[in-house]
């Protein structure tokens, strides 16, 4: 699978996380051919990074998520891959604000967990990076913003100085302005919107790809890099499941932002999270729940005959999309409980968010096995946006024959592995025909959509 940097490479989703930082660390590498296709401009209007803001923590799953965190964490900050210096990335560091993160719960069972990854910290030799916050005077200490208001009687937690959010859209929107620095191509709508593969007259290697407007590319690798949308496109064989989160946005006055100014991002896993005003005076909120499904009778490319797949919608081609009426009550119950003094305040950009769960919450980066030049690089499961300014240099790693052996065993080719639709949550997500209140089109219409 040995490239070199003459290879011509296509990336079907390059207007996301893992495909524009794949393209930003192939160019910064020296190659020169580099096509990223994707139905809208970087950053992509479908991708679920094209937010507002995300959280960056580090990930104890296992050794190779505790890596792939500290790596982040470092390049967010300060450091240069490829230099091996801390130094100011001026792509990513003005886009991570490190106003440190809460996690915290009241109730026994979320006290135990939270023990529980302290201990995990420990045992990783990172125990120096938290603090243990045993009551509710400690937690206010430290987050000062809850003492108006919030009831969190009971509560405990964790606290993360080297945590905080990250401007998300803007921090695509930085890479995808380097990528144009560095010669990449790009080509969007009818002709960057995946249709098919072009396949050798054996079936068995990848030659290219052919768009919706029928533009077909030639390519010495593909990558599919399209987050919730690669089921849809591809047979994964059940290994990932697009799933929705919600969330919706608070305006606050200049006065209201200015008192939870630097305010740590707070996590409670049976409520939700939210985060400081960005410098527009918005706050997010986020309820936590196992995500939304929407199967249907579809046929990705390489299945023998249509089946059931989660296939998203994009609220970029349906913007009146919201959340189910269900959805509304627990936002506002995270509001009332986090952010009491704001509970009359009207919601809006109540959306919904889509993401690939995989059944072990592993990315899924590895070659295609049914076509030898076709690279699958999906799997978010929902904590990867923090991933941004590294994980496109592992794919890079994978194409060159160096990807680490812990790596290539977790993001392998892996069917059978369980079941994605309910992934590492306590429960499998609910389908969205189930729920009333998200979909105001008047007329439904898929076609095109990945």
């Amino acid at each position: 699978m040995l490239l070199d940097k003459n290879s011509v490479i296509l990336i079907f989703g390059g207007g996301g996380t893992i495909g524009s930082s794949t393209a930003l660390h192939l160019a910064r590498k020296g190659y020169k051919d580099i096509r990223i296709l994707d139905v809208y401009p970087i950053p992509s209007a479908q991708s679920a990074g094209n937010d507002l803001n995300k959280i960056m923590g580090t990930s104890l799953r296992n050794p190779v998520d505790r890596q792939l965190g500290i790596e982040a964490e470092d390049a967010w900050h300060a450091y240069r891959v490829y230099s091996m210096k801390r130094s100011n990335d001026p792509t990513f560091s003005p886009y991570y604000h490190r106003s440190g993160r809460l996690d915290c719960s009241g109730s026994p069972e979320s006290i135990d967990d939270l023990k529980e990854t302290v201990a995990k910290l420990q045992a990783a030799g990172l125990g120096h990076t938290v603090e243990w916050l045993d009551t509710e005077a400690q937690i206010i200490q430290r987050v000062p913003q809850l003492a108006l208001g919030s009831d969190i009687r009971g509560w405990q937690g964790i606290f993360f100085e080297r945590g905080g959010w990250l401007s998300a859209a803007k921090a695509i929107d930085s890479v995808g302005k380097e990528l144009v620095r560095h010669g990449v191509r790009f080509s969007f709508g009818d002709s960057g919107t995946f249709q098919s593969l072009i396949l050798s007259d054996d079936g068995k290697t990848c030659l290219g790809a052919v768009t919706k407007d029928g533009t077909r590319y030639l390519a010495d690798r593909v990558i599919l890099a399209s987050g919730a949308w690669t089921p849809s496109l591809v047979d994964l064989e059940d290994q990932c499941c697009a799933k929705a989160w919600v969330y919706a946005h608070i305006q606050l006055t200049p006065k209201e932002a200015e008192a939870y100014a630097g305010c740590p991002v707070v996590y409670n896993e049976d409520i939700g999270f939210f985060f400081e005003p960005n410098e527009d005076g918005i706050i997010k909120v986020c309820d936590e729940f196992p995500g939304f499904t929407r199967y249907k009778m579809h046929q990705p490319f390489g299945a023998q005959e249509p089946k059931l797949v989660s296939v998203p919608r994009s609220h970029a081609r349906h913007p009146t999309d919201t959340y189910p009426d269900a959805s509304e009550i627990t936002i506002r119950k995270a509001i009332d409980v986090f952010l009491p003094k704001f509970e009359n305040k009207e919601l809006f950009n109540r959306a919904l968010c889509w993401c690939a769960d995989t059944a072990d919450a592993n990315l899924l980066i590895c070659e295609h096995p049914k076509w030898k030049g076709c690279v699958v690089a999906t799997g978010d499961s929902g904590h990867s946006f923090k991933l941004l300014p590294i994980i496109g240099k592992h794919v890079v790693e994978l194409l060159e024959g160096t990807l680490q052996e812990d790596m290539r065993e977790a993001w392998r080719w892996r069917p059978g592995s369980g079941d994605a639709r309910k992934s590492r949550r306590a429960a499998p997500a609910k389908d969205l025909a189930d729920l009333p209140g998200w979909n105001h089109d008047s007329a439904v219409s898929d076609e095109g959509e990945y």
